[in-house]
C-alpha cells in the first residue's frame, strides 16, 4: 500500500523553522554556526527527540538522525539537505530537504513501517558558503572532499574562524567528522531557478550538476588624495577593475549553458574622498561540461594576463580558491524518481542542477540523486522564495517512495567511481 506525508505537518514545520531567524521582508537569516542557526538546528532535534531518535553530531557541527531498520548493521539511506541560510535568504532553500526527511522518518512510524536499513536523516553544516568560504563545507569535510584543518581555519568578516564557533557551541567535543557506509544519498530541493515553473512541471529529476570554480581577484594600485593628484598621474585599481568585469562578462556570453557572476566588488579604503589602493572581487564560473569550464577558466587566466601587461601601473591577482567538479548522479535512483513521479501522476522533466548542493559532494562517495520543485519565478537567495504546499508535498512523497524502495532492498547498489575532489586550490595562473 502506497504511503503519503503529511503535507500540513510538513508545511507548519516549514513555516515554524522560518521564524528562526526571520527578516523584516519575510524571509530568514541563519548563518552558519550563528546562534540563529544553532537555534533553528535546537528547534529541529526537539522534533526528533519527540519520536525517539537516535542524534549524533560530528565535529564540524554535522547532524545525523537515525531511524533503525531491522538489519542494524546494514548500510543505511541517507537523505537531508541543510539549515543554514543566506544573509537574505527565503524559507526553503535547504531546509525543504531537511524538515521533508523528518516527514518521511514520520510517515514512515504512523504507518508502523519496518524497513530492512536504516535511514540517517543528515543536516549538512555551512553548505551555503556564505560566512565561511568553501560552501558544501560540512559535506565535503565528512567526503574527504575537504581538509578539516583548512576547514577549522575559514574566517568571516570578523575574523571570527570557523573552529572558533564549532568550540562556542560545543561541536568540537563530537565525533571526527566522517560518511558513515551508506547504500545511497537522495536530496529533496527547490529548484532556484525558472525552468520547471515556466514548463509547468512538478518535478525536476536532477540528473547532475554543474561544474563550479571560485575565484578571487585583487588589482592594486596607490591610494591618494582625490583632489591633488591628476588623472594621468594615479595608480588607480578601479579603471582596471572595469576591464576585469568586462572580461568575466565576455566568458559568460562563451556558450548558452556558461554562467559567470561577480559576487562581490570591495574598495579600499572605501573612502569618497580617497582614490583606491586596491579593489577586489569574487568570481563564480558554472558550466555543466568540465572541458567547457576548463576552457573558461583558461580564458580567464590569459585575459587577467593580458590585463597585467597591458596595465603596469597596478598589481593583479588572480586565483582559483575553490572547485566542485562536473555531478553525474546515479542512473539506478535517477530512475527510481522518473518512477516514483509516474505512479504519482506527476508532471515530470529531466533537469541538470546549476546550484550547488551537499549533494555533490556525496555523489563522489555514495550513489547520489537529487529531487528539484518549482519556487515561484525561478526566485532563491531572497526572502521572496516561495514553494507552494502542493509541490512541497509532491517532492516530500517522491523522497519518501525513493527513500522506502531503497530502505526495503537487502542488497547495495554499486559505489561509484571516485571522482576528482572538490578542494581549495592553490594559484593557478
Amino acid at each position: 500500500m502506497r504511503q503519503d506525508v503529511d503535507g500540513e505537518r510538513l508545511w507548519r514545520r516549514l513555516m515554524a523553522m522560518a521564524e528562526v531567524g526571520a527578516t523584516a521582508e519575510g524571509g530568514s537569516c541563519r548563518q552558519s554556526l550563528s546562534d540563529a542557526d544553532e537555534a533553528g538546528r535546537a528547534l529541529f532535534l526537539a522534533w526528533c527527540e519527540a519520536r525517539g531518535y537516535e542524534i549524533r553530531k560530528d565535529r564540524i557541527g554535522n547532524l545525523f538522525i537515525r531511524r533503525p531498520g531491522r538489519n542494524r548493521d546494514a548500510s543505511p539511506v541517507l537523505i537531508g539537505s541543510h539549515l543554514d541560510t543566506q544573509p537574505t535568504g527565503g524559507r526553503f532553500d535547504g531546509v525543504l530537504g531537511v524538515l521533508a526527511g523528518l516527514e518521511v522518518l514520520e510517515t514512515l512510524d504512523d504507518a508502523a513501517v519496518e524497513t530492512a536499513r536504516p535511514i540517517d536523516l543528515c543536516v549538512w553544516t555551512n553548505e551555503e558558503g556564505c560566512r565561511f568560504q568553501p560552501a558544501m563545507m560540512g559535506s565535503g569535510v565528512a567526503c574527504g572532499v575537504l581538509d578539516l584543518e583548512k576547514a577549522l581555519s575559514a574566517r568571516d568578516g570578523a575574523g571570527t574562524t570557523l573552529a572558533d564557533e564549532l568550540v562556542r557551541l560545543g561541536y568540537d567535543r563530537e565525533a571526527p567528522p566522517r560518511l558513515p557506509d551508506s547504500d545511497c544519498y537522495i536530496e529533496l530541493h527547490i529548484e532556484q531557478g525558472p525552468i520547471l515553473e515556466a514548463e509547468e512541471k512538478t518535478v525536476g529529476v536532477v540528473t547532475g550538476g554543474q561544474g563550479i570554480r571560485w575565484y578571487e581577484i585583487s588589482v592594486h594600485g596607490e591610494e591618494t588624495h582625490a583632489g591633488p593628484v591628476p588623472m594621468a598621474l594615479r595608480k588607480d585599481p578601479v579603471p582596471v577593475l572595469m576591464h576585469v568585469i568586462e572580461l568575466v562578462q565576455a566568458i559568460g556570453r562563451t556558450d548558452e549553458d556558461a554562467r559567470c557572476t561577480i559576487g562581490r566588488i570591495d574598495l579600499s579604503p572605501g573612502a569618497i574622498n580617497v582614490v583606491p589602493g586596491r579593489a577586489d572581487m569574487t568570481v563564480d564560473l558554472r558550466h555543466p561540461n568540465e572541458a567547457a569550464l576548463d576552457r573558461m577558466h583558461r580564458q580567464l587566466m590569459d585575459g587577467l594576463e593580458a590585463l597585467r601587461q597591458n596595465h603596469k601601473e597596478t598589481d593583479i591577482d588572480g586565483h582559483l580558491t575553490w572547485h566542485s567538479p562536473v555531478v553525474t548522479f546515479d542512473g539506478v535512483l535517477i530512475e527510481a524518481v522518473r518512477a516514483s513521479a509516474r505512479a504519482r501522476q506527476l508532471m515530470h522533466r529531466d533537469i541538470v542542477s546549476g546550484a550547488g548542493h551537499d549533494a555533490f559532494n556525496v555523489a563522489r562517495r555514495v550513489p547520489t540523486t537529487m529531487i528539484f520543485v518549482p519556487c515561484r519565478e525561478g526566485v532563491s537567495h531572497n526572502p521572496r522564495e516561495y514553494a507552494s504546499p502542493f509541490d512541497v508535498t509532491a517532492g516530500a512523497n517522491v523522497l519518501l517512495d525513493v527513500t522506502l524502495a531503497r530502505s526495503s532492498a537487502s542488497t547495495s547498489l554499486p559505489l561509484p567511481e571516485l571522482a576528482p575532489c572538490s578542494r581549495r586550490l592553490a594559484a593557478d595562473g
